[in-house]
């Protein structure tokens, strides 16, 4: 019978509570699979998935890839664990010329020929049939795989898909997400969602100093990471009282600094009133003024309930952007629509921001007030 068999990775690592993690990765494939035909079942450190329609396999097995929690899958083949029928499945092996080796691994140590040794007879076995082939153990082209598990089943395969690892969606707590326009946020998201973390969202915009074409980007960029992080909250928030007064009121140099600190103090209020733990940023050390160690020092002392998580911090810009075309975001992201971070630019941003310097600017302004007016502001964006 033609089955899936799904291996998780992290999960082995996880003690008394185990139990909680696979039962949260079930139910997150069984989520993913939703609509689609088919049987799951388990067995310890496998998941099968089988009684699928055979057109539908391809499906599948790309829903299957966007679970965070597992680390591989394989097409096989599932029989009785007989020496008779793992014999039968490699003497209908075909390789002309090609070279092979044969990997065995035996879960159900009651099965009567060890590892190794049924290695090396399925080898006997497949160059019997295969006169033109040769063993290579070490650079093989094409490999014959046996898992034998505690379920009375051998799966045979021949290749193994990666998927994404991490943790299971939800496993984590849920945080919110700083969704602006860029490259750097929706990976940020998509790597605390491989932590296992449920995202809720907040953009900020600055109408009618960005157009309604920069908000529907963000829409389109929450609807990108979606299949990855599941439904997303988008919190959508008016900046432009914000940005008016700071541009009105405080040294230019400070504007982006003043700016995020008002932000953060945005996105703590929206962590509380929402049950969110933690505050989530696509920084990256040094690629901005903004995201220097000193302004993100900066920026960051104004929240003092929840962390902040800044998952890009330490990767280049190449980095950032290869995992943003993986996940598809990457041609929605360079849309030349401007967000509410390059209304007011100035042309010499501070790099290196004091905090007092932070909080003399910020006695010319009524932050609270400011803070208010953007939470009153707040549209709520359901993207499933």
């Amino acid at each position: 019978m033609k089955v899936l068999l799904l291996r998780f990775g992290e999960l082995y690592l996880k003690g008394n509570n185990r139990n909680v993690f696979e039962n949260m990765l079930i139910s997150n494939i069984k989520k993913k699979l939703v609509g689609e035909e088919f049987k799951f079942s388990n067995t310890f450190g496998r998941y099968v998935i089988s009684n699928y329609k055979e057109e539908d396999e391809e499906k599948i097995i790309s829903l299957l890839k966007e679970v965070f929690g597992l680390y591989s899958l394989s097409k096989a083949i599932e029989v009785e664990a007989t020496p008779e029928n793992i014999y039968r499945e490699a003497k209908a092996v075909v390789l002309g010329e090609k070279t092979f080796k044969a990997i065995v691994k035996r879960a159900d140590k009651n099965f009567p020929i060890p590892s190794m040794e049924l290695a090396k007879e399925l080898g006997g076995v497949i160059l019997e049939g295969n006169p033109n082939a040769t063993v290579d153990l070490y650079n093989p082209q094409f490999v014959f795989n046996v898992d034998i598990r505690m379920n009375g089943k051998a799966y045979i395969f021949t290749d193994t898909i990666k998927c994404q690892c991490g943790l299971p969606l939800g496993s984590a707590g849920k945080g919110l997400l700083l969704l602006s326009g860029g490259i750097d946020s929706p990976v940020a998201g998509y790597l605390m969602a491989k932590r296992g973390m449920e995202l809720d969202a907040l953009h900020f915009h600055s109408y009618p100093y960005t157009s309604e074409l920069a908000k529907e980007k963000v829409i389109s960029l929450a609807r990108e990471i979606s299949p990855y992080v599941g439904k997303i909250r988008l919190h959508v928030v008016s900046f432009t009282k914000v940005q008016e007064a700071i541009h009105m009121n405080c040294s230019p140099e400070y504007m982006i600094t003043l700016m995020r600190r008002i932000m953060m103090r945005v996105a703590e209020r929206i962590c509380e009133e929402n049950s969110l733990g933690a505050i989530i940023t696509g920084e990256s050390l040094g690629q901005v003024a903004s995201q220097t160690m000193q302004s993100m020092t900066v920026t960051g002392e104004v929240v003092k309930r929840k962390p902040i998580f800044r998952p890009c911090v330490a990767m280049d810009k190449e980095d950032i952007m290869q995992i943003a075309n993986s996940i598809g975001t990457y041609k929605t992201s360079i849309l030349p629509y401007e967000d509410c971070c390059t209304v007011f630019l100035p042309k010499n941003p501070i790099i290196k921001p004091t905090i007092e310097r932070c909080e003399k600017e910020e006695r010319r302004l009524n932050i609270d007030l400011l803070v208010d007016e953007c939470l009153q502001s707040e549209e709520i964006i359901e993207i499933d």
